[in-house]
């Protein structure tokens, strides 16, 4: 080594510590600009959506009483009082995902500054990255994660459980919680019963990832819909669109199509109405 080597790895040295004293800090994710947001941890960035994909409140049917439920329950905490997590389960298109978009649009055209995030199932290790941000803000947001469930030897249950109320800082004040799954214990039945029967004591075997439901103040269960409900949301949605067809005509090709599907649901009602709408305009 030469006499020269040591000085030019101090050089090299005093100006990496300089370029880094020269470069800005990393940008705080920011809830301004639009109303809704994706969370994107990888950039450590909050995605403004200018375009939400949701449905007016007033057209979704056969889930009246959780709409009721969910929609005062935002409304609270959007005016700033005491409000619960929420966990939407149920049947696959049954409107979950649906409300809470319809919600947060309602609560926006009431005049509340209500911010809407999404975060990815895969992305929930980041979520104390993800509250820290938003604890730092004025905005009050609804933090949603849509199809959430948790598979054998799945850990990121353990991070949701600390954030809605376990950890030591605790969840924001400005911060509530929603998910939608099609488990109610967010866990597969099998697995529950797998890890009850092998374990020396099978009811704390299966409490841990049970308890994390329990972090749930409110609980809204979605059903499969029977045949009148499901014609009452295609002759809702076919007069929001002011179809021309007749009344009879409409029903028959509706159950026609739920046929075809082996299934009647908010979600089966509405691609059909797509498919009648193009089929109309053609």
């Amino acid at each position: 080594m030469t006499a020269a080597e040591p000085d030019l790895s101090a050089a090299l040295a005093r100006i990496a510590d300089a370029l880094e004293r020269l470069s800005p800090p990393p940008a705080t994710p920011s809830l301004e600009g639009a109303d809704a947001f994706v969370w994107s941890p990888r950039a450590v960035r909050l995605e403004p959506v200018p375009n939400v994909s949701a449905i007016p409140l007033a057209m979704l049917s056969g889930i009246d009483l959780q709409a009721d439920i969910l929609l005062a329950n935002t409304d609270r905490f959007a005016r700033g009082l005491p409000a619960n997590n929420a966990m939407l389960w149920g049947a696959r298109g049954t409107g979950k995902s649906s409300l809470v978009k319809a919600v947060h649009r309602h609560v926006l055209e009431a005049g509340r500054k209500l911010a809407l995030v999404e975060i990815q199932r895969d992305d929930l290790s980041t979520l104390p990255v993800l509250l820290d941000h938003l604890r730092a803000q004025d905005r009050r947001t609804v933090l949603f994660c849509d199809d959430l469930s948790f598979e054998r030897e799945d850990a990121d249950y353990k991070a949701l459980k600390s954030v809605l109320d376990g950890g030591i800082r605790g969840r924001p004040d400005n911060v509530l919680f929603y998910a939608t799954s099609n488990r109610r214990h967010l866990m597969p039945r099998d697995m529950m019963d797998n890890e009850s029967g092998t374990a020396i004591n099978p009811g704390e075997a299966v409490e841990e990832k049970v308890s994390l439901s329990d972090r749930f103040g409110l609980w809204l269960g979605f059903h499969a819909i029977n045949q009148d409900t499901y014609l009452a949301m295609v002759e809702r949605y076919a007069a929001s669109r002011a179809l021309a067809i007749d009344p009879d005509s409409l029903r028959a090709q509706a159950l026609a199509w739920s046929m075809t599907r082996g299934a009647r649901s908010g979600r089966v009602a509405f691609q059909f109405i797509e498919d009648l709408t193009g089929r109309l305009a053609g």
